[in-house]
């Protein structure tokens, strides 16, 4: 008998039915499957979308174990097979024809008047108006002050989560072993009246990132990580780190970035 295989979806109907397939064939290759962590979890599969993926790790807390997505999405960039290739991969896994890129989440560490709230991401970190105006932001780099942006918000990313929104907000894609945060601002205003950075500053993951509403009257921040949205009143400072955790991705053999971004992208 092998290990114990954890297996998270969504609620689509293709989900479901690849989630079944999946179940039936694990088994008859002698594996035990479970829809949650259990003690002798050596892998964990998502089976949906990008935004599948994301809320598996959210899910599980980023707990250590080798994750692999079947995608029954759109994009699917995180996926490594279609529900097609289930067959083959199964063949692969068992052979261990694989290897196991690890990507560095960010923490974020967010205080108001009247508490101190701490998440994680995969992804990205957005922090904007929560109405559709301009925000006044403080930008703090290692408690060195950087600049008073303006602008529609504030977008830092993993090297694994720039392709996904930093990407769509004109930030660069980093290739997912290097070690690094990538700050992008989001529609910055570059005026008489105000003055901002217009490109992605790239960070070593050593740094803190400190971020805070420039005036005592923005009472309406939005914090967005990983695409869910929590509001907070009376943000005093967001704080910004690499965590100490690391999600693990499980790869084929013959995986290539670059040729995932050509097929997704282009």
């Amino acid at each position: 008998m092998k290990g114990v295989i954890t297996i998270a979806y969504n609620n689509l109907e293709k989900s479901i039915e690849t989630k079944n397939i999946l179940v039936e064939k694990l088994n008859k290759a002698g594996f035990e499957i479970s829809e949650n962590i259990e003690e002798n979890t050596e892998l964990i599969i998502s089976i949906g979308g990008d935004g599948s993926f994301l809320n598996t790790v959210h899910k599980f807390d980023f707990v250590s174990i080798p994750i692999v997505a079947i995608n029954t999405g759109h994009l699917g960039f995180f996926a490594e097979l279609s529900p097609e290739k289930i067959d083959e991969f199964i063949v692969s896994y068992k052979n261990k024809e694989y290897f196991i890129q690890e990507s560095e989440p960010l923490e974020v560490i967010i205080s108001t008047k009247n508490e101190s709230i701490k998440l994680k991401a995969v992804n990205e970190i957005v922090i904007k108006n929560i109405q559709s105006r301009t925000v006044h932001l403080d930008l703090q780099v290692d408690g060195i002050k950087i600049e008073h942006f303006s602008g529609d918000g504030m977008l830092i990313s993993t090297p694994i989560g720039s392709t996904a929104y930093n990407y769509s907000a004109g930030g660069s894609i980093v290739y997912p072993s290097l070690s690094l945060l990538q700050l992008t601002p989001i529609a910055p205003m570059n005026t008489n009246a105000y003055r901002s950075f217009t490109s992605s500053i790239i960070l070593p993951t050593t740094s803190v990132i400190s971020i805070s509403p420039e005036f005592e009257f923005e009472n309406s921040i939005l914090i967005v990580v990983d695409g869910i949205e929590y509001n907070f009143a009376q943000i005093e400072e967001v704080k910004i780190y690499k965590s100490d955790k690391n999600v693990k991705l499980l790869r084929l053999n013959g995986y290539e970035f670059w040729d995932r971004v050509s097929e997704k992208f282009l």
